[in-house]
């Protein structure tokens, strides 16, 4: 079969072509039906595939950040539990708007009982803070070294939370 046999080819009647012209058409009609199956189905597939194999990798990170976090559990809650605790103490160790007066009133008496004697004692306002508030009191007091350190241990031993700042030690006259 040459080129021109190709011209008088009936596409109406392919039974009567010869076998070489015949197996040529179904090479071509099954390779086209390859190429248009690819194009339309497989080709999409493969682009989903590697968006669920995208996914995969960032939900199986996000399984493995989960999975250490509830291996941890037991120790994140009795954190939490001694968190809370310690939490509920503090809270216990601060003062409320009726202690407030004993308060510095022990303060006052740790001051006496170390020996230092008292030239100011004057609460100031309240600065109120996010989960406290806190009441400066200006104190201006007499003795020894010793005495204010006695004072400051009194002041460390009371059941409420004090601090102190701010602390300006000068000589006195009679040393």
């Amino acid at each position: 079969m040459n080129l021109s046999d190709l011209n008088d080819l009936d596409l109406s009647n392919v039974a009567n072509w010869p076998l070489p012209a015949r197996v040529a058409l179904i090479g071509i009609v099954f390779v086209s039906v390859l190429g248009l199956g690819y194009w339309f189905d497989i080709k999409d597939q493969g682009i989903r595939l590697e968006k669920a194999e995208k996914k995969e990798i960032e939900l199986r990170q996000t399984f493995e950040a989960k999975a250490r976090k509830a291996a941890n559990l037991a120790a994140y809650e009795q954190q939490l539990e001694e968190m809370k605790a310690s939490f509920g103490a503090m809270l216990r160790q601060l003062p409320n708007k009726t202690e407030v007066a004993e308060l510095l009133v022990d303060i006052s008496q740790s001051g006496l009982a170390a020996g230092l004697e008292f030239k100011l004692f004057k609460p100031q306002n309240e600065v109120p803070k996010e989960f406290y508030a806190e009441l400066p009191i200006s104190i201006r007091v007499k003795g020894t070294y010793h005495e204010f350190g006695n004072f400051i241990s009194g002041i460390a031993a009371l059941p409420r939370i004090v601090t102190v700042h701010n602390i300006n030690m000068t000589p006195g006259n009679d040393n």
